[in-house]
């Protein structure tokens, strides 16, 4: 089944090979919960700080289903 992944700010150098602004289309197996992804794709929990699922905050146990949309955001500091 596919889902787009998409890694904002600093974690978009981890981005899958063919990934564009939209994020990348990856196959991945039925059952497969969204931190099971994010660990597939050696992104490192510490520098995840929110995650989304369809555009709604996701805990991280949610299963993915097909065309789900993954956005991934690192921890951001400014002044």
């Amino acid at each position: 089944m596919k889902v787009i992944v998409k890694l904002y700010a600093s974690l978009s150098s981890l981005m899958p090979e063919g990934a564009s602004g939209d994020g990348v289309v990856i196959d991945v197996k039925d059952g497969l919960r969204v931190n099971e992804l994010l660990r597939e794709l050696n992104v490192p929990e510490k520098s995840i700080k929110i995650v989304f699922l369809n555009g709604v905050h996701a805990k991280g146990d949610e299963v993915l289903k097909e065309g789900d949309r993954v956005g991934v955001f690192p921890p951001v500091a400014g002044g």
